[in-house]
């Protein structure tokens, strides 16, 4: 089973918020802030109910990046390895 290299403490990124050029924040996955119950489930359950229909499919674990300077945020979807 593959796993998601940012929510493994494998990989950092380096992402520059395209508002003010401040180096955005990995706030973690998406699906916890949709569920506060949510890691109690099996990763393939959480991802059936994170809001992108293909995140098991493509292997793929989507990640709120966040600016602390200005607010800015985006969702980055990372390639699990």
């Amino acid at each position: 089973m593959a796993v998601c290299p940012l929510c493994n403490s494998l990989k950092t990124l380096e992402i520059h918020c395209s508002k003010c050029q401040t180096l955005l924040e990995d706030s973690g996955k998406v699906s916890d802030y949709l569920d506060p119950y949510g890691h109690y489930n099996d990763e393939e359950t959480v991802k059936m109910g994170d809001g992108y229909p293909n995140t098991a499919r493509d292997q793929i674990c989507p990640h709120l990046m966040v600016c602390k300077k200005c607010g800015y945020d985006e969702v980055r979807f990372i390639q699990e390895e």
